[in-house]
């Protein structure tokens, strides 16, 4: 809020300056917390808080209230790195009207762009660490997400996320095409950390096959036999991202299938990462997604 300085332009009584400097404070007082300015334009303080998983960030807001608004251009704005606060995407926590004897919470995920969008993993685990710390739950916790209920725990920083079965992986050419929580491609390639992410990621994105509903790009080089390097093209964010949890989940089952696995270890540029599942036939159970996730800073910002 702006403020101006009291100028005295002749000698002031002093028990006249001292009434005038009362109302002084009293009006700025009432001014901020009625939240206007004096542009007349009305104004609400958002407090959010930034959470990063593996690199992977995020702007938290804790929306139980529902005082959050919805405006795809502010929230696109509120994750501008130049004129916002910076972010991957944002995240509501909000309580579950509908499941809440089943759910401890709800996440509400929109990428960078505005756009409410499917299941993030990284996300989850951020909001899982955001929940944590609001004091919602103590170790282990249900919530509610766009693509149904998640189990996780939280343990010295680290979140394990249980994710949604996976009935199919299909076949795109020698690539790979499944939903684990949102649509992923997954291409292996040779030398992937000189790979150029951008360049391929955006053109399969905006492919033919791809273009209308958007698909995540994931390039991915096996590094040892139980360790992956993936790098992620993210739709809605439309570049590289450091890491992505739903991309590294759907990297490790493509390896993973009709190999005896039920774990592996994931590199990707913002850490490393942990995906364990088991194989029933042609698809796959109890995945769940591992890695740390940690609250940056927080912050009050006008809306």
């Amino acid at each position: 809020m702006q403020t101006y300085p009291i100028c005295l332009f002749r000698p002031i009584p002093q028990h006249k300056f001292k009434q005038n400097l009362l109302q002084f404070f009293t009006f700025r007082i009432f001014a901020s917390r009625i939240q206007v300015n004096f542009g007349f334009v009305m104004k609400n303080t958002l407090k959010f808080y930034k959470y990063q998983g593996t690199g992977n960030d995020f702007v938290m807001v804790d929306n139980r209230d529902l005082q959050f608004p919805k405006d795809q251009k502010l929230i696109e704005k509120l994750c501008d790195r130049r004129f916002g606060i910076g972010g991957d995407g944002l995240i509501l926590l909000e309580n579950d009207q509908e499941n809440f004897k089943n759910a401890d919470f709800k996440m509400v995920y929109y990428n960078s762009d505005g756009n409410e969008s499917t299941m993030c993993g990284n996300g989850g685990r951020c909001i899982v660490a955001f929940a944590h710390f609001l004091d919602i739950f103590e170790e282990k916790c249900t919530f509610n997400a766009i693509d149904g209920l998640h189990e996780a725990e939280i343990k010295n920083g680290t979140v394990k996320l249980k994710m949604i079965d996976v009935e199919t992986i299909a076949k795109d050419g020698k690539n790979c095409v499944l939903n684990t929580g949102s649509p992923h491609f997954v291409k292996f390639v040779e030398d992937v950390e000189n790979f150029d992410v951008y360049k391929n990621g955006n053109e399969i994105r905006n492919s033919d096959t791809y273009k209308k509903e958007g698909i995540n790009v994931n390039f991915v080089e096996k590094i040892a036999d139980d360790e992956l390097f993936v790098r992620t093209y993210e739709r809605g964010v439309e570049d590289e991202t450091f890491s992505c949890g739903t991309g590294v989940t759907a990297s490790a089952l493509t390896f993973m299938k009709d190999k005896n696995l039920n774990s592996i270890k994931v590199k990707v540029l913002g850490g490393n990462l942990k995906v364990y599942a088991e194989q029933d036939g042609e698809s796959f159970k109890n995945i769940w997604l591992e890695g740390p996730a940690k609250q940056v800073f927080e912050g009050k910002t006008l809306v």
